[in-house]
Formats: C-alpha cells, sequence, structure tokens
C-alpha cells in the first residue's frame, strides 16, 4: 500500500516570501503563532494558513502547549531542495569558469574592460 501524497511539497512551501520569512524566524527558536503573527502586517489567520501549508510539508511542527501553538523548524525535508538545486550548481560554476577565462583573455590580449560608473 502506498502512502497518501502530501497536499503541499517543500518547493510549493517555500516559493511564498512570507513562508520562507517565518521558515527564517524558526531557525532562530520555537515560537507560538501570536509571536509569528507579530513581525508581519497580515492577520493570524494569515499566519496560520502559511503555517499549515509548512506543516504539510513537514517543514514545521507544531505542538499544543495550553491554549498556544508553538512551531518549531523542522529542516530534514529541505535536504530535497538541495539536492535538486546541488544538480544545476555544476551549471553555475561551468559558467563562472567560462566567464572567468573570457575575462582573463581579455585582460591578456590587452582589450580594454568595460566598467560601469559605479566601479570607476
Amino acid at each position: 500500500m502506498s502512502l497518501p501524497a502530501k497536499k503541499h511539497d517543500v518547493f510549493q512551501a517555500i516559493a511564498d516570501p512570507t513562508r520562507r520569512q517565518v521558515l527564517r524566524l524558526l531557525a532562530e527558536k520555537e515560537l507560538p503563532i501570536s509571536e509569528i503573527t507579530s513581525y508581519f502586517s497580515i492577520s493570524r489567520t494569515a499566519i496560520s494558513k502559511h503555517l499549515k501549508i509548512l506543516s504539510e510539508a513537514e517543514l514545521v511542527i507544531g505542538r499544543k502547549v495550553g491554549r498556544e501553538k508553538i512551531y518549531r523548524l523542522h529542516p530534514e525535508p529541505l535536504t530535497e531542495l538541495k539536492q535538486w538545486l546541488s544538480f544545476y550548481e555544476q551549471f553555475w560554476s561551468n559558467k563562472l569558469s567560462v566567464l572567468k577565462h573570457v575575462v582573463e583573455k581579455e585582460e591578456e590580449s590587452g582589450l580594454k574592460v568595460i566598467r560601469s560608473k559605479e566601479e570607476k
């Protein structure tokens, strides 16, 4: 029997800038929803919806303490993202190597490198 699919995956969860900021906050320490809400100019209901998506993606875990729910970061699912990005690092590294080679070749041949006004 297969496991049910998650409603939201890591990629969907981190697509929203508010959710990325929530993850940054929770990376520092566990926080109740009331404190998380204080960092944003949106409603508690909106933050609650963001936390639900992050929970469904298993990026945060909430536990009840009295009447409040305390959330903490659960970073393990981010390894999927890291693995996906690491595949593309080879392309970025290659492009940077080619650029470095082109710039060094121009400097060797005496071509003038064009600089922006800010660099002058």
